[in-house]
């Protein structure tokens, strides 16, 4: 009920109303409509507001009070573009892309129960999870005892990188669900819940599944193929420190270690040939990749920005990726001797030569 003074709710057929303002100031309602379960408010002075997803007042029963936590199953959801800026002055806010989720933990003590919740296939397989004791910022969820809400972007996760990556113009996010049925599961302490949700095309669009599949496919041939040479690269960098931090305490002034300081010249030249084909290491800031050439996972992440919309991805683009991934897996076999040929025989002759592994400096 809109009334000169604001907005109301009753729950037994008008018997008793409670305020129902949210973040609705206190202003005349004149008109009241639903559409697709929201609540849209003319008022006079403040233009219309939206009240999104109704469905959670649809499942609000008596019940829910003494229950540890609760899941409201999520509004059916939309697969749209848009964009929201995070701090608009003058203008409302969007509704947030992706699918909602509300859910309820009353008595929560946040420093000792671990909350987490899971996006899944309607297989089961697991899309994404967040926690609120994740220690990556993108994996977070923020709980306080009480109402909450989470809304998950639709996107699988995104590409893997390493310490002090520079790219440029390259997309490291995962591909979006493709429309059909989804679930979400809850995990509060021991107590797990589990509820479906549809996300749907966009009516607009002509794309038809087929078009959302090929696109999802695509790209996630992509994501996994940057994340295995990015895992790569973080294993040739960690294998050089190792390199060196073992050669440095040798004598080089010992003609019998020659050959281990020779192999482990051939071994770093060999991983260091991979990895700057793989990615343009001179990238020291964001503004490098203007001086320096972009490397082969740049230019393959680069394809991610460019397939957008609901549509699949053109014969030039599958091309290039096939081009440029085969170029990838050329390098990553390489990588791929040194570690099944040369680092075993690097080893071996460490342990021929009777080299002690630590060592304790002498002034």
């Amino acid at each position: 009920a809109g009334t000169e003074s604001g907005m109301y709710i009753s729950f037994d057929d008008g018997e008793n109303w409670k305020p129902f303002q949210l973040n609705l100031p206190i202003v005349p309602i004149t008109d009241l409509t639903i559409k697709n379960n929201n609540l849209i408010a003319a008022t006079q002075g403040r233009s219309l507001w939206m009240i999104d997803d109704l469905t959670v007042l649809h499942q609000l029963d008596r019940s829910l009070a003494p229950k540890k936590s609760h899941l409201f199953r999520p509004m059916d959801s939309y697969r749209t573009d848009g964009y929201q800026n995070k701090n608009p002055k003058g203008e409302g806010m969007n509704h947030p892309g992706g699918v909602t989720v509300h859910y309820l933990v009353p008595d929560l003590d946040t420093a000792s129960t671990t909350v987490k919740m899971a996006f899944l296939e309607k297989d089961g397989q697991l899309i994404r999870e967040f926690s609120n004791k994740a220690k990556d910022k993108k994996d977070q969820l923020t709980v306080k005892p009480g109402a909450n809400t989470f809304t998950w972007n639709l996107r699988y996760e995104d590409a893997k990188d390493f310490k002090g990556m520079i790219l440029w113009w390259a997309s490291m996010s995962g591909p979006r669900a493709v429309p059909g049925e989804y679930k979400v599961r809850l995990t509060v302490g021991d107590d797990v819940q589990e509820e479906s949700f549809q996300i749907l095309p966009d009516p607009r669009s002509p794309a038809n599944r087929e078009d959302f599949k090929k696109q999802f496919d695509f790209l996630l041939e992509i994501r996994d193929k940057v994340s295995e040479a990015h895992l790569a690269i973080g294993h040739i960098k960690d294998a050089r420190s190792q390199l060196k931090a073992f050669t440095k305490r040798l004598d080089k002034e010992d003609d019998s270690l020659k050959p281990i300081f020779e192999k482990a010249e051939v071994i770093d030249s060999m991983i260091t040939e991979v990895e700057e084909a793989l990615y343009q290491t001179k990238n020291q800031a964001r503004q490098d990749p203007l001086n320096f050439p972009i490397k082969l996972t740049n230019k393959l992440a680069h394809i991610t920005s460019l397939t957008g919309g609901d549509y699949p991805p053109t014969d030039q683009a599958v091309e290039l990726k096939n081009e440029l991934t085969a170029e990838i897996d050329g390098w990553l076999n390489k990588l791929d001797l040194v570690k099944t040929v040369e680092l075993p025989a690097f080893n071996k002759m460490i342990r021929e030569s009777g080299v002690d592994v630590i060592q304790m400096k002498e002034e």
